[in-house]
């Protein structure tokens, strides 16, 4: 199916290129094929006035944990009411409690709220395998991205060592470096789609260092060469201590050492890295992706932004998962990221990048981070992938000078007008087409207080 969407007050192409005013773009199937002035419209093709709107690529969330959906707004699970033993003893049980409907329908639940507000590329970090919830865990996660018609990047997660051996992790939760190499095998034979415009990828991504064993690594490494698919890891969040105490490095030295590292490697969170750990990444290709709402929870520091970005490191945004971000909007990371490295500023080595940059993270970034060249930007031949917000809304007034500025700066506060993913609408009018949202809130709502509370 063909769509025109017709007099765009702008398009914005990507963070840097310039924004293309009172135009038309044009998608075909998967792909966009023409942005220009005064496009024909083709036999069969659907035409929607865009007078008004601000077109831009669909955002990249390059870590999230969708299981974590079901625990959101708890107070007994506050952090600023619990010491992080407290916090670790009181979740990881409700964890371990969760059922294979749980983690489709939390993973419903996150996407849908990463659609509303023009997320159209997710990835999530799937560590939680409670024995008793079965082994098609993620085959369920790409379930549910295909009834929401979200483009969908699986990072199967994993924990292996127990906490008699200094992990944080229930033994019902734990897995054997077999096991978990053997279904990141498994998915990625039966799941991995390398092709562009790919709507399904599978990543290996071993949860961690502090709660692995190091073969967990080194076979991750293994089998993600052999294949050729992206490897991931939470780092620099808090655990180099440990890891320099187990083995007499730091753990960016660590993962080096190993061979976790390279352009086909990005880290999750990495607010703890000395300026020549910054410096190793940039050097060794391997990309961030900074979630900033965990960092106003958690975060003992605010990531170092404006020194990754002026060394050159590929920085990516994630929205990270309701332990740490009881919601699941990038759009709304965007402007929290700016207002975040805003914040922290005085001191600094390197001035805060422009706000169009944050821009840049959510989608380009993203992009990198997950080894595609299909998506991240508007221009013919790239997944048509992209949202619209109606700026003649009393809340844009005096901001429509300046498109790639207005989400970071600004902020969007409500969901966008129109979403598309590979060539179809999938959210638009308030309602995702062809589907009964209050249905699906009912089942997930019913799955989870029979479950959890």
């Amino acid at each position: 199916m063909s769509v025109l969407f017709r007099n765009c007050a702008a398009i914005v192409p990507s963070s840097n290129a310039a924004v293309i005013r009172d135009a038309d773009l044009l998608t075909d199937g998967p792909a966009i094929t023409a942005i220009g002035h005064d496009l024909v419209a083709p036999d069969g093709c659907r035409v929607i006035d865009a007078t008004g709107w601000f077109l831009y690529p669909g955002l990249v969330n390059t870590h999230h944990h969708f299981f974590q959906t079901f625990v959101r707004n708890r107070v007994e699970l506050d952090w600023t009411r619990l010491s992080l033993i407290e916090w670790l003893d009181t979740i990881y049980p409700i964890f371990a409690r969760l059922t294979e409907d749980c983690f489709y329908h939390s993973s419903v639940t996150a996407m849908a709220e990463l659609i509303k507000h023009g997320c159209t590329t997710a990835f999530d970090h799937q560590y939680c395998f409670p024995r008793h919830a079965g082994s098609r865990i993620v085959d369920r996660q790409f379930e549910a991205a295909e009834l929401l018609g979200m483009r969908f990047h699986a990072g199967r997660g994993g924990n292996t060592l127990p906490k008699s051996e200094g992990s944080t992790i229930p033994d019902e939760m734990l897995e054997t470096t077999d096991g978990f190499i053997s279904d990141c095998a498994r998915l990625i034979d039966g799941y991995h789609d390398a092709e562009r415009f790919s709507m399904r990828q599978v990543a290996i991504a071993p949860c961690q260092p502090v709660n692995c064993y190091t073969e967990s690594f080194t076979e991750s490494v293994r089998l993600a060469r052999d294949k050729g698919v992206i490897l991931h890891t939470h780092a620099g969040e808090g655990e180099s201590p440990v890891i320099e105490a187990r083995f007499g490095m730091r753990t960016i030295d660590y993962l080096e050492k190993i061979g976790f590292a390279g352009q086909d490697t990005f880290y999750a969170h990495c607010w703890e890295l000395t300026p020549a750990e910054i410096a190793r990444l940039a050097k060794s290709g391997t990309g961030v992706s900074h979630c900033p709402e965990p960092v106003y929870l958690v975060g003992a520091e605010v990531t170092d932004i404006p020194a990754m970005d002026a060394a050159g490191v590929r920085i990516s945004l994630g929205a990270d998962g309701a332990a740490s971000n009881d919601n699941s909007n990038l759009m709304h990371c965007i402007h929290s990221g700016y207002m975040l490295q805003s914040l922290a500023a005085s001191g600094r080595s390197h001035p805060v990048p422009l706000p169009s940059a944050f821009l840049r993270y959510a989608t380009e970034g993203g992009a990198s981070c997950l080894g595609r060249d299909d998506i991240g930007t508007l221009a013919p031949g790239m997944a048509a992938d992209l949202f619209a917000i109606d700026t003649r809304r009393m809340d844009y007034i005096g901001t429509r000078h300046d498109p790639q500025s207005l989400i970071a700066k600004v902020g969007v506060g409500m969901a966008t007008d129109l979403t598309m993913i590979n060539g179809r609408i999938v959210w638009e009018n308030g309602e995702f087409p062809g589907l009964d949202e209050q249905r699906l809130f009912a089942q997930a709502e019913t799955v989870l207080n029979s479950t959890l509370f």
